[in-house]
């Protein structure tokens, strides 16, 4: 039997994502944004709050990065989540965070996240109050402290976090299930 919640954001795993960008006077933000994904093979998009201060950032740079978190900077990914960068304009310093510039777009690379996507906008919409922005991933950074045999992402090393959003907890993500495009074939017979 299913129990009905309604109409509620229970999308398992949700990534935790860190979205830094910087602003015109140069200084960094980041921030946790609870609603983002993947929306082809070189885009994603990320829904965020007009009032942000990463709004403000990424509507004049059109460019910032998402990071995927880990257990090891949890405190770190959750404060930057629950302050604002109006209110604190040293929120990274204060994560005990680092930042060096991106390569590719003119935005943030937060040294301590082992996987950070590095975007550029295309398109920015506004419904209600809130952002929905495309990018074009122009380049991903991986630490190579997360790789395992061929240079593949090793998840149990990786050790992203989700949020569960039905309990408000940070949980782990890790351990290989089954080989995708390959283990459902044992069903076509």
């Amino acid at each position: 039997m299913k129990k009905s919640f309604g109409a509620k954001p229970f999308v398992y795993p949700q990534p935790v994502l860190i979205v830094a960008s910087y602003g015109d006077d140069g200084s960094v933000d980041a921030m946790n944004v609870a609603y983002g994904g993947v929306v082809n093979s070189n885009r994603l998009q990320i829904n965020i709050g007009v009032r942000h201060k990463t709004s403000d950032n990424i509507k004049a740079k059109k460019a910032f990065t998402v990071s995927i978190a880990d257990v090891k900077h949890v405190e770190a990914a959750d404060y930057l989540g629950i302050v604002s960068g109006h209110n604190e304009p040293d929120k990274i310093k204060k994560a005990g965070l680092h930042v060096v510039n991106s390569e590719y777009v003119d935005a943030p690379v937060i040294e301590e996240f082992p996987i950070t996507l590095e975007c550029r906008v295309e398109e920015i919409n506004q419904y209600d109050k809130t952002l929905r922005i495309v990018a074009e991933i122009v380049n991903v950074l991986v630490d190579d402290s997360v790789l395992g045999e061929g240079d593949v992402i090793d998840t149990d090393k990786l050790e992203a976090i989700s949020l569960a959003p039905s309990s408000h907890k940070y949980v782990k993500i890790g351990g290989d299930v089954a080989d995708a495009f390959s283990c459902g074939k044992v069903l076509d017979k």
